[in-house]
């Protein structure tokens, strides 16, 4: 642990390669192969036994065992490998090669860093805990965070696993809106679930200047636009937080026609598996009793998205002791709030303790910086040490 700084910094250099490499070769969900080989490869350098082909293919699940007898359960650590379909506009001598796609999310760092965390680990004298390593696609919409729990990454060795079962877990994000080389978390629900709806409205077709011979879905669809926002205004408690976004709108063909269809897309995010599934119990209610008031019939389907990531009470208070120790009090921060932005990180907090955090990445003195999802961002390479390390450390941490 002494000198667990110094191994991390003499790494540096090649986790900054490393992370450059993903970056210029980036892959869309469950398309990761290249990426999945660059693990395995270094996996295979290092001589850390790996399991390969989880999670519809590309998934990886690594193990380190304890040192020492009688060892608790294994400390698990995530990264997510996929990208986003994108165009890069970073102007990076190692921007993204492959046309429309790009790590605009910085899983390229997430997997560097847990790389260069299995690097230090490996080479560590002393281990007080089995460590298993998840490397995971398709985080971006594709659920491989619930595939490698189905595939038994955490259910340990004759379970689709390896070592002991996973007791405690730990994963990251980098984080734009946080001071570079910054940690910060919090106990309790940190982001929301991610669920999609879509509702189609049919009436009946008219022309547009004999609206009376009609049934109007557009008009329909409009009165169900504004009346899903009383879903947070008045179906559940104010201090129970609520996004209900409709994202997309779809109908008609001409000015002069009313058309026989009209549809809408959205997301529905909640913090607590009771609000989520009021929020849904009403959405139907809703659109159902508004088109049906205005003579049309609409047809609900509800997508369940990602579950909310709800950081264990006693994980994330290992996470604050471990951080204050290595980066002192004014690095760490608790979380004022939650993000409404969602994880499949969730799905692991359900077969071990788990704490996600985020990673600072916005340098000292910038002003507005790049964001996640935008075609200018780029994971900082200055906070690869950070991440490693609080990795290490947390994976070495010996106490409740």
């Amino acid at each position: 642990m002494n000198d667990l700084g110094f191994r991390v910094r003499e790494e540096s250099a090649d986790l900054i390669r490393i992370r450059h490499d993903l970056h210029a070769h980036p892959e869309l969900a469950f398309a990761e192969s290249r990426t999945s080989r660059v693990v395995q490869a270094e996996l295979t350098r290092l001589g850390i036994p790996f399991r390969a082909g989880l999670a519809r293919g590309t998934g990886v699940v690594a193990h380190l065992p304890a040192t020492v007898k009688g060892a608790r359960g294994a400390v698990a650590l995530r990264a997510d490998m996929d990208a986003l379909p994108i165009v890069e506009n970073t102007g990076r001598a190692y921007a993204s090669t492959c046309p429309g796609v790009m790590h605009a999310c910085g899983h390229d760092g997430h997997t560097t860093i847990l790389l260069g965390a299995a690097r230090v680990l490996a080479a560590a004298k002393e281990r007080p805990n089995p460590v298993t390593f998840l490397f995971q696609p398709a985080e971006e919409g594709g659920g491989g965070g619930n595939l490698m729990c189905q595939d038994g990454a955490l259910a340990g060795e004759g379970r689709g696993g390896l070592g002991p079962p996973v007791a405690r877990v730990f994963g990251l994000h980098g984080w734009p809106l946080l001071p570079l080389n910054h940690v910060a978390t919090k106990a309790g629900p940190l982001l929301a679930a991610t669920d999609e709806f879509e509702i189609a409205v049919r009436g009946v077709q008219a022309h547009g200047a004999y609206p009376h011979l009609g049934r109007d879905p557009i008009v329909a669809v409009a009165q169900i636009i504004g009346a899903l926002q009383t879903i947070p205004s008045r179906v559940t408690a104010p201090f129970d937080p609520i996004v209900v976004t409709v994202g997309v709108v779809e109908g008609g063909t001409a000015t002069n026609i009313i058309p026989e269809r009209a549809r809408i897309e959205g997301t529905v995010r909640t913090l607590s598996p009771a609000v989520r599934a009021r929020a849904k119990e009403a959405l139907f209610e809703i659109a159902r009793g508004v088109a049906t008031g205005l003579g049309c019939r609409a047809e609900v389907t509800w997508h369940d998205g990602y579950p909310a990531t709800i950081n264990d009470a006693g994980a994330a208070a290992e996470f604050f002791r471990v951080a204050r120790g290595a980066l002192g009090e004014d690095r760490v921060h608790e979380a004022p709030h939650a993000t409404m932005g969602g994880e499949d990180f969730s799905y692991y907090g359900a077969f071990a303790k788990a704490c996600f955090f985020f990673l600072g990445l916005r340098p000292e003195g910038a002003g507005e910086v790049p964001q996640l999802h935008q075609a200018e961002f780029d994971f900082n390479d200055e906070a690869l040490g950070t991440g490693v390390e609080m990795m290490c450390r947390l994976a070495l941490s010996t106490e409740e």
